[in-house]
């Protein structure tokens, strides 16, 4: 199996030696995985986003999708997730081993996701999901609280060795209602990295979620990346587009109006900085737009 080089390099510039010596040991836990859970690859090129390669596999006459992903602890948590949500809404865990980041999970169509279709549907189908993923959650999760206060420590450090990108009293704003919004714990389970390419097509079900970074807290935390990443779309032609988009998630998402828009404005301000500090181009050009639809 031959490793994507997007990925490869992403991980190299990301993570440096450390990122070059697991992209390097990705074939050797892929046999081994197979081995353990007696899979046969497919010839399907593998797929991958930021933190996890994916290649597709079979398991006797069942078609399935094993992922490995970066080593950074979270591969626990999200076996956790999958197995409280158990399909519903989210694609099923079928074996996990959290020690080397190896998750077994159905097959899903990974050619078709919510990317393309239009927006406002594909906005309908990931609010209705965003409601169905929010169920108790288990133990063991990070809080929206810990990620609240990480946000407020940090972001006027993070400002400051960006040369300040970000309009200061867009800025302080963000700290405030990550402040408030961080101390309502309502012991949700999040789907914290739920944008239009972390639902893809199935089977049982039209639609289901993949990738979850799992936290605790409020459904609300998961509104922002359904706006960024689309906040370029053809169908958005003003900033009264992007509130008519945030409008739509809270209302088929059955969500609160102000904790929608300070979380929204909260994680635009911390993926903005974020995505500067990791080199990115686009993201931090489309978290501007959504604050200026937001903020004024």
């Amino acid at each position: 199996m031959i490793v994507p080089g997007e990925f490869a390099e992403w991980r190299s510039r990301v993570d440096g030696e450390e990122g070059r010596s697991w992209v390097a040991a990705l074939p050797e836990l892929i046999r081994q995985l197979c081995v353990d859970w007696g899979l046969t690859l497919d010839d399907t090129p593998p797929e991958h986003g930021g933190s996890g390669l994916v290649v597709m596999a079979h398991r006797r006459h069942q078609a399935c999708a094993l992922k490995l992903s970066w080593p950074t602890g979270t591969t626990a948590a999200e076996a956790r997730a999958l197995r409280t949500w158990d399909g519903a809404g989210a694609v099923r865990l079928l074996g996990a081993r959290p020690d080397i980041g190896g998750l077994l999970m159905e097959r899903l169509n990974q050619r078709r996701s919510l990317r393309g279709l239009g927006l406002w549907e594909a906005a309908e189908v990931a609010g209705t999901l965003l409601r169905r993923l929010a169920v108790p959650a288990p133990p063991g999760l990070r809080s929206l609280g810990e990620i609240a206060d990480d946000m407020v420590e940090r972001l006027p450090s993070r400002q400051r060795t960006l040369g300040d990108p970000i309009p200061p009293a867009w800025l302080d704003t963000a700290r405030g209602l990550a402040a408030d919004l961080g101390a309502e714990d309502h012991g949700t389970l999040i789907h914290a990295d739920l944008h239009y390419g972390n639902v893809l097509a199935g089977e049982r079900e039209p639609w289901l979620a993949v990738d979850p970074r799992p936290v605790r807290g409020r459904p609300e935390f998961s509104v922002p990346e359904l706006l960024w990443t689309r906040a370029d779309d053809d169908a958005i032609g003003s900033d009264a587009d992007l509130r008519r988009l945030l409008a739509m998630l809270v209302e088929t998402g059955e969500l609160e109006p102000r904790a929608a828009h300070g979380w929204a404005v909260a994680r635009c301000v911390d993926y903005w900085l974020w995505g500067l500090e990791n080199g990115l181009t686009t993201d931090p050009v489309r978290c501007h737009r959504v604050l200026g639809a937001l903020l004024g």
